[in-house]
């Protein structure tokens, strides 16, 4: 540290000893009573959103007999009967990978179709460009309901009904206007500069894109990635009415199935299995990716 450096610390300490109102604000009562409201208004709604989980897990080890004769107590023997009976004997496991394979499959198209048309639209002015976006925008406002009868047949003339591919299709076409819409803002905000100096250096549009634009949108691209799997994934409207195929059952409409065809002879405990079942990825996947997308809401703002 050179000798002014040290002399601007020496009195910037100084000026702060002499002026404590620098670095230090005394609370008032309004800035209290604010932070106190909130904090009671988080914790309670923590608590709603955690007992009913709790509640759910510990559920899930119980037999139905001991559900309705001791709710919220625990269970008389910790045992995983209630997850192999509603993995095996009720499919669910095969439900599973079905989930896996459609919502996986869609999130890497829908990303990497929506980063490709989100930096094009914002990056370069071409004829009819503004039309394609607000026609993007519109897709976030139409119901999704309305385009059912119209889903159904065309997924018919192109004989994909009821089958794992058009569920993907159609998932991708459902999450694309979103992911358009929340990704161009990113490579709007990016550079010039940078993308100029690719094409000096001699990089193609394509790698000037997938190395150098891309990566500066990770932030954006970890949030909507996010965003788009809790979609995908709780999906229920589009697989119920595209997907009867029973092979092809996704967890969102097996359960509901599964619920409906047992009556008054559903076992809660499997019940509650299933639904951990569908519940642990979407958690694993938001504690993996929580700091990115933090980091991405942090960015956003700050720009």
């Amino acid at each position: 540290m050179s000798t002014e450096t040290r002399a601007a610390v020496t009195i910037d300490r100084r000026t702060k000893r002499q002026d404590p109102q620098l670095h230090t604000r005394k609370a008032t009562t309004g800035d209290k009573v604010v932070g106190g409201t909130s904090h009671v208004v988080m914790a309670i709604w923590s608590l709603v959103v955690i007992l009913p989980m709790v509640w759910t897990l510990i559920g899930s080890f119980k037999t139905t007999k001991e559900i309705f004769a001791s709710p919220f107590g625990l269970p008389a023997e910790w045992n995983f009967d209630n997850y192999v009976s509603a993995w095996v004997d009720n499919a669910f496991g095969q439900m599973f990978v079905n989930t896996v394979i459609v919502v996986g499959v869609s999130l890497v198209l829908v990303m990497v179709l929506g980063a490709m048309c989100a930096y094009v639209l914002a990056r370069f002015s071409l004829p009819g460009s503004r039309l394609i976006y607000y026609l993007m925008l519109a897709g976030l406002t139409f119901p999704v309901f309305l385009a059912i009868v119209p889903l159904f047949f065309i997924l018919q003339g192109m004989n994909l009904l009821n089958t794992l591919p058009g569920l993907i299709i159609t998932y991708v076409a459902f999450a694309l206007p979103f992911t358009v819409f929340f990704l161009f803002s990113f490579f709007k905000s990016l550079p010039y500069e940078i993308q100029e100096a690719a094409y000096v250096d001699g990089a193609s549009e394509w790698r000037t894109f997938f190395t150098v634009m891309l990566p500066m949108a990770k932030p954006g691209m970890a949030a909507v990635a996010i965003m788009n799997f809790l979609g995908l994934w709780n999906q229920f409207l589009l697989p119920i009415s595209l997907n009867a195929e029973k092979d092809n059952y996704v967890l969102s409409q097996g359960m509901a199935a599964y619920a409906s065809s047992a009556g008054y002879a559903l076992d809660f405990g499997q019940m509650f299995a299933a639904v951990m079942i569908t519940i642990i990825p979407v958690l694993i996947v938001y504690i993996l990716f929580q700091r990115q997308l933090q980091g991405s809401v942090s960015q956003g703002t700050s720009k």
